[in-house]
């Protein structure tokens, strides 16, 4: 079965479920814990690899159920293993059932037992998790709230950046653990890892990730656990990243930050009137304290990286002025800034998004300017990318893979059509140090063929719109802060 007939497989049966009372949110949990305990007897029979789990709770104890004491066993193996400790207590934290049928218990179990999971050739749970948002974001019109990063583009930013297996890789954004599964892939693809004991400190030491969503980092355990990584405790915790700086410092970092604006909170004044209050992380790490949270991981990841990262951000990260310009000279003066993607639209979740890549190195401490030039890929302009008719490949990838270079031998690069180098020079002479650059003429501005879907046009102009409103609030705050000072002055 291809991945695309496996999702519409598990959609159709997630509306069924809906239709006895079982919520979306409640259904990606239960065929989390129902698809885990199947893949955990696969992978104990076809990878020898031993279960963490109780014998009177494993899949085969529910395959020899029905009816009622199907849905008796079921709950009470959730209850006892949400007090299970380490890895399968992270799993199923705080698991219950919300399927109140035990017939329609009964056909999922059937639904799933039918299929062997752990052998497809894709990340079924990423694969599965990823393809619920998408169609109940569409569906239902809700949105994914998410941008889950295509997997061809994961497996070409960890090819390039090429993690050594003796090098520490995390994600402080992990989502369903994708950067972590494809950069585990690629380690153990070494053959200094035929060495045990290098083997054995990359699935449980080296990768490591964090995020803000519990039910994700469930999935990500899953997926982890479901590979072989990890040890007693999963590899990725929950928690926010930039909340503070735990000393913790990683070679790699690989991640795609969530994107947008950091949400207000309601506070009562001292009048009892409801106030929106816009909360800034506070770290003395930080350069600028700012409501935008990929400037934010920006700056948690400067802070945290040894070697090397590879991080997807959005296009306001390159132009902003204030607090982007500000951090921006940071990343070109103490960072190797060297390389910079421009990705086309059409390839997330959510139309009209708008992203880069940034790959860039930790430099030595010095007063010399640690970026001297910046290589811009442009796989933007003139390409046009959906989730279903015509999808990202991997071999959409290969041109920049290949004119990135081996990461030793930078200095090889050759100029083409699509690559451009930009000396620190000509960076800096640019308005507000603005990065957002580009030089293909963009047929779709004289084609009408060529012009964007409207959802795409339409989400352009939220964006716009979004960014306005955010630099308008931060004038009235500054405003309100000059007024406040100037009554208080004798």
């Amino acid at each position: 079965m291809n991945e695309r007939a496996l999702i519409s497989r598990v959609w159709n049966y997630a509306t069924v479920l809906s239709q006895v009372g079982v919520s979306f949110t409640d259904y990606v949990g239960q065929i989390s814990f129902l698809l885990f305990l199947k893949m955990d007897e696969e992978r104990s029979n076809a990878l020898g690899e031993p279960s963490l789990l109780p014998k009177e709770y494993r899949w085969d104890t529910l395959r020899s159920l029905a009816g009622e004491s199907l849905d008796e066993h079921y709950r009470e193996a959730l209850a006892a293993l949400s007090r299970e400790r380490g890895i399968i207590g992270t799993i199923f934290l705080k698991a219950e059932s919300k399927i109140k049928d035990p017939a329609q218990l009964q056909r999922l179990v059937n639904l799933i037992d039918t299929q062997s999971w752990l052998m497809l050739t894709f990340d079924v749970k990423g694969a599965i998790y990823e393809g619920l948002l998408e169609r109940n974001a569409s569906e239902v019109k809700s949105g994914a709230g998410q941008y889950f990063t295509p997997r061809p583009l994961i497996e070409a930013m960890v090819e390039v950046m090429d993690p050594d297996p003796t090098e520490t890789v995390h994600d402080p954004a992990a989502g369903t653990g994708g950067f972590l599964l494809a950069a585990y892939e690629h380690m153990r693809g070494n053959p200094i890892v035929q060495d045990k004991n290098v083997a054995l400190r990359l699935q449980r030491e080296m990768l490591s990730g964090k995020d803000v969503v519990d039910e994700v980092v469930r999935l990500a355990t899953m997926n982890l656990y479901l590979h072989g990584i990890g040890g007693d405790e999963s590899p990725v915790q929950p928690g926010d990243s930039l909340l503070n700086d735990d000393g913790r410092r990683f070679d790699v970092i690989l991640t795609n930050p969530p994107f947008g604006k950091r949400k207000s909170l309601l506070v009562l004044d001292e009048e009892g009137d409801l106030q929106s209050e816009r909360q800034n992380y506070v770290r003395d790490d930080f350069v600028v304290r700012t409501s935008n949270n990929q400037l934010n991981f920006l700056q948690h990841i400067m802070t945290v990286m040894k070697r090397s990262a590879a991080v997807v951000l959005p296009d306001n990260v390159l132009f902003e002025a204030g607090a982007g310009e500000e951090i921006r000279r940071k990343l070109l003066k103490d960072f190797d800034f060297h390389t910079l993607l421009r990705l086309p639209t059409g390839i997330f979740y959510r139309p009209g998004v708008k992203a880069n890549v940034l790959f860039f190195d930790r430099a030595p401490a010095s007063e010399r300017v640690a970026t001297q030039e910046l290589w811009v890929y442009d796989f933007r302009t003139n390409q046009r990318f959906t989730l279903r008719e015509r999808p990202l490949k991997r071999s959409d990838l290969d041109d920049f893979v290949n004119a990135y270079g081996p990461k030793n031998r930078r200095h090889d690069r050759v100029e083409s059509e699509r690559f451009r180098r930009f000396t620190y020079d000509e960076l800096e002479k640019r308005d507000k140090l603005n990065l957002d650059i580009f030089w293909l003429k963009d047929a779709s501005a004289t084609d009408p063929d060529s012009l964007p879907p409207p959802d795409e046009v339409a989400a352009e102009i939220v964006n716009s719109l979004e960014l306005a409103l955010e630099k308008f609030r931060s004038v009235a705050l500054k405003l309100q802060a000059t007024e406040g000072a100037s009554e208080s002055l004798p």
